[in-house]
């Protein structure tokens, strides 16, 4: 590590809001990973005469465990619980639901309250909240890391040929972005969402066709002020090739402020997603989603804990990533100590 790249470090971890946020973040994020072993409706481990099984990776038939039938055995029932325990024992994950796992058994109907068996509750189809929150943090941040990877390599480069080579091809290139940048995006998610049945994959291209702008301006910019540079004309003149110049020589300091904008670039997808999700022209139906916790909280207000499920898990996201994003911003500031 450099001699700048190190005072960088330093001063990001003398901010300690945005160095704990990072950690917290980044553990939360980790455990989300996790998720299957976590929350399951699947044991993490069976023991049956003599044998180990690994439900949670391998899908055993109820005939595995003594059973009648050939189909995949159901752990939550009762007689294959029974059929298991006679010749020896499970292992379940903290919380025995999934977030497409559905309790039968509720005490009253669905939405249903805080309980020892359902910690924040079921929404009104009776899932489980937790895991449902579980699996939700995940995605939501699975698919705004991959929606601000996606949209700042496409920016960068963008950036990059808009800002060294300037004259005909920055003015075209502003006027089309100018254009494209106008364009009602929501509007537009929403009318082709209702056109084509959306996935993961289908919404983050979806919004990577408008989300790609974000970096353009910033790097532009940099490459603008620094393709006239002696140390740049001084290349030109001994024949190095301008993709050499460009990111070797000129886009290290394009990405000091490219990378004070990551976490908010990645608060904004996720925020994105969210709202999508509330409108229900995000993720398919069934899905763990954020935004549709939300949405059933909007609609079913005799049952707060969902609202307010999702307003802390939200809350506490965007926050964390906020407090990080302002850290890094600090720690790149040359105004801010030595850089």
């Amino acid at each position: 590590m450099s001699p700048l790249a190190r005072r960088r470090w330093d001063a990001f971890r003398r901010n300690r809001r945005g160095w704990w946020s990072l950690w917290i973040f980044l553990g939360l994020f980790t455990l989300s990973l996790c998720a299957e072993f976590i929350a399951n409706d699947r044991p993490l481990l069976v023991r049956y005469d003599g044998a180990f099984y690994f439900p949670v990776f391998v899908t055993y038939p109820e005939t595995a465990f003594g059973g009648e039938f050939a189909t995949e055995a159901d752990y939550r029932d009762p007689y294959v619980q029974e059929l298991i325990s006679a010749r020896g024992w499970m292992l379940w994950p903290p919380i025995r639901y999934r977030y497409d796992t559905i309790n039968y058994d509720l005490p009253q109907p669905a939405p249903s309250p805080p309980t020892r068996e359902n910690w924040l509750g079921t929404d009104d189809q009776g899932r489980d909240v937790l895991a449902r929150v579980i699996y939700g943090f995940r995605v939501s941040v699975l698919f705004g890391l991959a929606l601000t990877a996606a949209s700042s390599l496409i920016g960068v480069a963008a950036g990059a040929v808009q800002g060294y080579f300037g004259g005909w091809t920055d003015l075209l290139f502003q006027r089309f972005i100018e254009i494209w940048g106008g364009l009602p995006v929501l509007f537009l998610l929403i009318i082709l969402s209702a056109v084509v049945e959306p996935n993961f994959w289908w919404l983050l291209g979806l919004m990577l066709l408008f989300s790609w702008t974000t970096l353009v301006g910033v790097v532009r910019a940099e490459f603008l002020r620094a393709r006239n540079f002696e140390y740049v004309r001084a290349a030109r003149a001994l024949g190095v090739g301008h993709l050499t110049i460009m990111f070797r020589h000129l886009l290290p300091n394009a990405m000091v402020a490219t990378l004070t904008f990551l976490p908010f670039i990645l608060s904004g997808a996720i925020t994105t997603l969210t709202s999508l999700d509330f409108l229900g022209f995000g993720l398919p139906p069934g899905s763990p989603s954020l935004g549709e916790l939300l949405a059933q909280g909007k609609a079913n207000l005799q049952a707060p804990w969902l609202g307010i499920t999702a307003f802390v898990v939200l809350a506490v996201m965007l926050t964390l990533l906020v407090f990080v994003g302002e850290a890094a911003r600090d720690a790149f500031d040359p105004r801010k100590g030595p850089a």
